[in-house]
C-alpha cells in the first residue's frame, strides 16, 4: 500500500498517483470497451414552478440503457450541474427524485429549485434494474454475467456516463459539475471524484469505512446480497490491502470534497477512520495547492443525511460550483 506520507513535492505526485490508479483499478476491474454515445431520449416531463422533471433514458453500454431523473431549471444559462447518486435503496433514483423515500435524501429536486440542472440515475439492482426474482440491490446476476467488472465498477462506469449526459446537456456548465450522495451514493460520489476529473465538487455522506479499521471488512467482498468489491477478497484474507479510502480521496484532489460522517453509524462502523482517511490524504492537498479544499464535519445522528449536513453540503456545492 502506498505511504502517502512519502510524498514531499509536486513532482513526486504523478507517478505515485499512477500507482494508486491502477491499484484502485485491478480492485474495481475492467471497464466495458468502447463507450457510445448515450444518444438520450425524452420519455415524459413534467412541469413544477421554476424547472422541469424529465424522464429520459440513455446507452451506458452498446446493448444496455437505463433511465434517470433529469431535472432542468428555467431560464437559466451557463449552469452548474450536480450528479446525484442513491443509497442502497431498492427505490433507486426516485429517492432522489424525491418521488418515494426521505426528504433529506431527495437531493435532485432540493438543487434543482436551487438552480442546478441535476440527474439522478439508477444505479445496478436497484430501481427499474432491480434484477427480476431477485431482492433490490442484490448483484448476483451482474457478477455472474461481468465477474471481471465489481458491482461498484460498474456503478463507477454508469456514473462516468451519467457526467457524459450532464456535459451535453443544455444549459450545464461543463466546467461546474458535482456530485452529491448518502451511503452507498457516497461511496460512489467518492469514486466518481478520484476517476472523472470533470467532477469539481464532492460531497459524500456515510460512505466508507476504511478496509483498515472497519471491524467486518468482509462487507466490501460479500457473496450475496450488494457485493461491492469481490475483487478485495485476497486482500481481506491477508490483511494486506492494496489501497484504502485516504488513497481514493487524494485520487480526487484537488477537486473539493465534503465529507459527512457519523460516529455511530451502524453501517460503517468505526467511522473515526474518515478523519483518518482525511488526515492522510490532506498533505496531498496541500501539495496540489488545494489547502481547506476537503473537510470532515461528523454529527451523531447515526446513518443519516442531517439538517446541518443538507445545509453544509449547500454551502459546499455554492462555494465551489
Amino acid at each position: 500500500m502506498v505511504d502517502l506520507s512519502k510524498v514531499s513535492k509536486p513532482t513526486d505526485w504523478p507517478k505515485i498517483r499512477q500507482t494508486i490508479e491502477e491499484n484502485v483499478k485491478d480492485v474495481l476491474g475492467t471497464f466495458p470497451q468502447p463507450r457510445i454515445e448515450p444518444q438520450v431520449k425524452v420519455m415524459d416531463e413534467v412541469q413544477f414552478s421554476g424547472y422541469v422533471r424529465r424522464r429520459i433514458n440513455y446507452f451506458v453500454e452498446e446493448w444496455q440503457r437505463i433511465s434517470a431523473w433529469l431535472f432542468v431549471p428555467e431560464k437559466r444559462e451557463d449552469t452548474p450541474a450536480i450528479l446525484c447518486c442513491h443509497q442502497a435503496t431498492p427505490q433507486g433514483k426516485d429517492e432522489p427524485a424525491g418521488i418515494d423515500g426521505s426528504p433529506r435524501l431527495a437531493f435532485a429536486q432540493h438543487y434543482a429549485e436551487l438552480g442546478y440542472v441535476t440527474l439522478a440515475p439508477d444505479s445496478i439492482a436497484a430501481g427499474e434494474r432491480a434484477t427480476p426474482g431477485l431482492e433490490a440491490l442484490d448483484t448476483r446476476e451482474h457478477q455472474r454475467d461481468t465477474p471481471s467488472l465489481s458491482p461498484l465498477g460498474k456503478m463507477l462506469f454508469d456514473h462516468i456516463r451519467a457526467v457524459d449526459v450532464l456535459v451535453d446537456t443544455k444549459p450545464v456548465d461543463s466546467e461546474r459539475i458535482g456530485v452529491i450522495g448518502h451511503g452507498l451514493g457516497g461511496t460512489n460520489a467518492l469514486l466518481l471524484t478520484a476517476f472523472d476529473e470533470r467532477v469539481q465538487v464532492c460531497v459524500a455522506s456515510c460512505g466508507f469505512t476504511r478496509f483498515s479499521d472497519d471491524r467486518n471488512p468482509e462487507r466490501w467482498a460479500s457473496d450475496n446480497g450488494l457485493a461491492y468489491l469481490p475483487q478485495l477478497k485476497p486482500a481481506l484474507e491477508s490483511k494486506k490491502f492494496p489501497f484504502d479510502w485516504e488513497h481514493v480521496l487524494a485520487l480526487a484532489a484537488p477537486s473539493p470534497v465534503l465529507l459527512l460522517t457519523a460516529l455511530n453509524d451502524p453501517v460503517f462502523p468505526k467511522t473515526t477512520s474518515c478523519k483518518k482517511a482525511v488526515d492522510k490524504a490532506k498533505p496531498i492537498y496541500k501539495l496540489l495547492g488545494a489547502h481547506g479544499a476537503i473537510e470532515n464535519y461528523t454529527h451523531r445522528d447515526g446513518h443519516n443525511m442531517t439538517n446541518m449536513g443538507l445545509h453544509m453540503a449547500d454551502e459546499w456545492m455554492e462555494r465551489w460550483l
